[in-house]
């Protein structure tokens, strides 16, 4: 799904403000930020993770999904 081109336009204008504001703060400033967003994008990416696994087991509990060896997932598919 791709976002309106107005709406492309937007994002841009915002990454470009972004970027500039973080050119005016300090290097430590940049670095603190930095930071911050690296451990917002790791526990984003867990919180994904999680979210994964619970439908996985929730798949595997209603027989939506089973689990096996390579071997297995060629002979099912008949390969």
């Amino acid at each position: 799904m791709s976002a309106p081109k107005g709406m492309i336009a937007f994002m841009e204008t915002t990454f470009a403000d972004a970027l500039e504001l973080i050119d005016r703060l300090s290097v430590e400033e940049q670095d603190a930020l930095v930071e911050i967003v690296r451990r917002r994008m790791l526990e984003q990416r867990r919180s994904e993770i999680a979210a994964n696994a619970q439908a996985t087991v929730q798949a595997y509990r209603e027989g939506r999904a089973s689990y096996g060896a390579v071997d297995d997932l060629r002979r099912e598919l008949g390969i």
